[in-house]
C-alpha cells in the first residue's frame, strides 16, 4: 500500500510540474528552414534565439544582460534543473565590431586617384621685377597641348614652408673662390630660412656627395654644414643632385611645402654614376626647383655652362652667372626673393592617366604684354599599382 501511495504521488507531481511548465512558457519547436521571401532567393536559416535560462532580466534599469558560465552550471537553491542546456551566443558587441575589423585590415577599400597637379611658377616683366598681381584669367596653361579639365586653386604662395637643399660644389675646379662662396652661403641661410617653419640641409660634393648637415632649422649649424667644407677632388654632380632629390621627395613636413635646390657649381662632373637626365628626372618627381649659381669665371667652360641651364630650365629654376665675387651675394639674394614671389596652380588634367609617363607643360600670359611665366616643363604622371 505505501509503495503504491509513493508511486501515485510521485506521478501527480510529475504531471504538475509539466503542467506548469507549459502555462508558462512554450517548449522551442525543431528549427525548420525560412521559405524564400520571392522565387529564386536563397532560404534563410531561422534567427538564433537565447533561450530563456541564458538570459537575465534582472540587470540595473531594466537591461539584459547576459549570464556568466558560473551562473550557467548548477541550479540556485529551490530552483529546478533546466530542461535545455543554454546556447553558446556570442555577444551582439562582437559581432557589431566585424565590419570596422574588417575596414582596418583592409578588407574593404576605396581606391582614390591622384589627378591634381600642382605647379609653381614666377612672373617677372622685361627688366625681370616680380609680377604678383596676376590673376587666374591672365594665365594659359597647357597640359600635353590640351587647356586643363578645371582650375581647382590659383593662389599667390608668399609664405609656403621651404624645404631647401643647399649643394656645394667641393672640387678642385673652384679653390679660388670657395671661401668667398661659402660666406655668400651662409648668408643666404640666415636670411631665408625661417624658425619653426623651414627646414635646410647642406650637401658638399667632389668625388662624393658628403651630407654635412641635415633637416634643421638651426642656422648656426647649417652655417657649421657650409665651413667645415673643403675644396679637393674631382666632381661627381648629377650624382649630388640626384641624391638631393630623393632626400627633399621625403622632406619632413605637415602639409604643403616648396621644395629647392641651391646648387653652386661649375657644371664640370667627371666622376658620377648617375646621368644629368637621370638628376633631372628624379628633381621633376620630387617636384623640385633647382637655381644655379655658376663658378665659372670664364667663357671657357661653355659645357658646364649648359648643364647647369639645363637643370634650372626643366626644374623652373634660374641660373645665375656672376662675373665678380659680389656677384655671388647678389645672386643668393634674387633666388631668396623669387621663393618668396612666386604663384601655384593647382589643376585637373584633360586625359589623364596614371601610366607613370611625362606629361609635358607650357604656360604664359597672353594678355599680359611683356610678363614672362617660369616654370617647369612638365611632370611624371603617378603610375597606378597593377
Amino acid at each position: 500500500m505505501n509503495r503504491l501511495l509513493t508511486a501515485t504521488v510521485a506521478a501527480a507531481l510529475l504531471l504538475c510540474s509539466v503542467a506548469a511548465a507549459q502555462n508558462s512558457q512554450e517548449l522551442p519547436a525543431a528549427p525548420t528552414a525560412v521559405q524564400p521571401r520571392f522565387p529564386g532567393a536563397p532560404a534563410q536559416p531561422p534567427p538564433t534565439q537565447p533561450p530563456p535560462a541564458a538570459l537575465t532580466a534582472n540587470a540595473p534599469g531594466g537591461a539584459v544582460q547576459q549570464q556568466t558560465p558560473a551562473s550557467k552550471g548548477a541550479p540556485k537553491a529551490g530552483e529546478a534543473a533546466p530542461l535545455f542546456a543554454p546556447m553558446n551566443v556570442q555577444p551582439a558587441p562582437q559581432q557589431a565590431e566585424k565590419p570596422r575589423e574588417a575596414a582596418e585590415t583592409g578588407e574593404f577599400r576605396i581606391g582614390v586617384q591622384v589627378d591634381l597637379v600642382d605647379l609653381i611658377f614666377t612672373a617677372t616683366d622685361k627688366h625681370g621685377r616680380f609680377i604678383k598681381d596676376l590673376k587666374k584669367d591672365d594665365v594659359r596653361l597647357l597640359d600635353e597641348g590640351k587647356p586643363p579639365l578645371r582650375i581647382e586653386a590659383f593662389e599667390s604662395e608668399t609664405g609656403l614652408p621651404l624645404r631647401v637643399g643647399l649643394l656645394i660644389d667641393a672640387s678642385n675646379s673652384i679653390r679660388d673662390r670657395f671661401r668667398f662662396e661659402q660666406d655668400s652661403a651662409v648668408e643666404f641661410l640666415h636670411q631665408v630660412v625661417r624658425p619653426k617653419t623651414d627646414r635646410a640641409f647642406v650637401i658638399g660634393f667632389d668625388s662624393l656627395a658628403d651630407l654635412t648637415q641635415d633637416y634643421t632649422d638651426d642656422t648656426e649649424a647649417l652655417a657649421r654644414g657650409v665651413r667645415i667644407l673643403r675644396p679637393g677632388g674631382g666632381t661627381a654632380l648629377h650624382d649630388a643632385v640626384f641624391q638631393a632629390c630623393e632626400k627633399l621627395a621625403k622632406a619632413p613636413t605637415q602639409g604643403a611645402a616648396r621644395r629647392a635646390i641651391i646648387l653652386l657649381s661649375d657644371g664640370d662632373d667627371n666622376q658620377s654614376r648617375r646621368t644629368r637626365e637621370e638628376a633631372i628626372e628624379a628633381a621633376l618627381r620630387a617636384e623640385v626647383i633647382i637655381y644655379v649659381i655658376s663658378t665659372n669665371i670664364t667663357d671657357s667652360d661653355k659645357k658646364g655652362d649648359k648643364i647647369l641651364m639645363r637643370y634650372a630650365e626643366a626644374t623652373g629654376g634660374r641660373v645665375f652667372f656672376p662675373l665678380r665675387l659680389e656677384e655671388v651675394s647678389n645672386a643668393f639674394a634674387e633666388i631668396q626673393d623669387e621663393l618668396r614671389s612666386q604663384y601655384v596652380i593647382a589643376y585637373k588634367p584633360e586625359n589623364f592617366v596614371s601610366d607613370g609617363r611625362f606629361r609635358a607643360i607650357s604656360i604664359d600670359a597672353p594678355k599680359r604684354a611683356n610678363v614672362k611665366l617660369r616654370a617647369r616643363k612638365g611632370y611624371y604622371a603617378p603610375k597606378s599599382a597593377q
